[in-house]
């Protein structure tokens, strides 16, 4: 996160995000654990078993996975949380810890749902938890810190980001992949709205390479002697997990089985995004940056297999068809798209991203969270009470507007549209600014 801002520019990965090794052999790591190797000799059952074990631990936490492998993971995991309980979003979970910072200081005078009840909020501190033990297991943790200037752009990105998600009524996630994988159609309007922020950050960042100069924060000092950290961390990684399952079965002790499933689904969906470095912001940002079309195809592929899926769940009743529905179609969704845009340009993540990286350390996002949770409940409560609320949109759900029998093919039709018109930019760099 350190260097200046023409470095966080040139890169191809995510902004924030520490470089990574993507070889495609097993030997991206050193090997862990430090078992030697077996000879022909001593092929015992019990050594075949530690043979097997090492290797898969190298295949899963010793290099980063596909990102299309994620993608459909993560799909998977957003139909689970979808029949377990509902859609899966993240921002409901910001607000709740940003209406406990006003209570607690007493500008709030309602007590909100306490945060380990919460189901956003459960499912956060799950995806949180499981990128902590995946950056542990692949020892990938260290505290990263970086210049006043990113954690200036941290916190202001941040708290656009969670005015604009009070706008659209979600983030990136739940105003845009889970409403369009809900197919509501709010989440299209917000789908412009990111493409259009994400080109005003750009054009901020490339002012900012040209004309503010910041002296990087200098790097650390190697530790002479001491522990080594690298080493130890996969056993405090297999720690916490086990701490993470063991919550689950607490929370079925106290008949809150459904929150403990949450919990355990947000760890499995903090693994999956930080094994492969999942980022929605390159699928917005990228086109302009670099061309680069991967991440718009990964997406529209998870957005396939969710919103196929969902259609499936929906037109048989297994729930029920307005569940989601509640993107502010279209000025709503627009408008926080666009500023929700800018600010994960500079924030360098988004809200699903801030917390999979502050799992690994990085400390920039530690104040881009602190941002999101403080504006997005005032603005809330801001659009309630002027009654502009009404006027930003209400819910529409496609297959209401176009049939069922129309809603799938014109659902992949976007997508595949939306894929089109970004390999055409990647061959062509009409719209590339760099």
């Amino acid at each position: 996160m350190g260097g200046g801002p023409g470095a966080r520019l040139v890169s191809g990965r995510p902004q924030g995000a520490a470089p990574t090794k993507q070889s495609g052999t097993v030997g991206a790591v050193p090997p862990w654990p430090p078992f030697r190797s077996i000879t022909m000799a001593e092929k015992s059952f019990v050594n075949s078993i530690k043979e097997d074990a090492v290797s898969t631990y190298q295949a899963v936490f010793g290099k980063n996975w596909p990102t299309w492998l994620s993608g459909i993971f993560i799909a998977v995991l957003a139909l689970l949380f979808f029949l377990w309980q509902g859609p899966l979003g993240i921002s409901g979970g910001y607000r709740n810890w940003g209406d406990w910072v006003y209570y607690a200081i007493g500008i709030e005078s309602t007590r909100p749902t306490e945060p380990w009840l919460h189901t956003m909020s459960v499912t956060n501190f799950g995806l949180f938890f499981g990128a902590f033990v995946s950056a542990l297991l692949s020892r990938q943790f260290k505290v990263r810190k970086t210049s006043w200037l990113e954690y200036t752009k941290g916190l202001v990105g941040g708290m656009l980001m969670g005015i604009g998600a009070a706008f659209a009524s979600g983030c990136n996630v739940g105003g845009f992949y889970t409403a369009i994988g809900l197919l509501s159609v709010g989440g299209y309007a917000m789908m412009i709205g990111l493409g259009i922020g994400a080109y005003l950050g750009l054009r901020y960042l490339i002012w900012e390479m040209e004309h503010i100069s910041v002296k990087p924060a200098a790097p650390e000092e190697p530790r002479q002697g001491g522990i080594d950290w690298a080493k130890i961390q996969p056993w405090f990684g297999w720690l916490f997990l086990l701490v993470g399952i063991a919550a689950f079965y607490i929370y079925s002790m106290f008949e809150k089985t459904q929150l403990g499933g949450l919990l355990f689904l947000g760890i499995l969906l903090g693994v999956s995004m930080h094994r492969a470095r999942f980022c929605f912001v390159r699928a917005f940002r990228d086109p302009f940056m670099t061309g680069e079309s991967e991440m718009v195809k990964v997406i529209a592929l998870s957005l396939m297999v969710y919103g196929l899926g969902s259609a499936v769940i929906k037109w048989n009743y297994l729930q029920p068809e307005m569940m989601g529905v509640i993107h502010p179609f279209w000025i709503g969704s627009l408008v926080g798209g666009t500023i929700f845009g800018v600010g994960m340009l500079l924030a360098g993540g988004c809200a699903t991203s801030t917390l999979w990286r502050l799992g690994e350390g990085h400390t920039k996002l530690a104040i881009a969270l602190l941002g999101f949770i403080l504006s997005n409940p005032v603005t809330s409560w801001f659009l309630q009470k002027s009654g502009l609320d009404p006027l930003l949109g209400k819910g529409l759900f496609l297959p209401k507007v176009v049939t069922w029998y129309f809603a799938a093919p014109i659902f992949v039709l976007v997508l595949v549209i939306w894929v089109l018109g970004a390999r055409w930019n990647e061959k062509t760099e009409k719209f590339v600014v760099i």
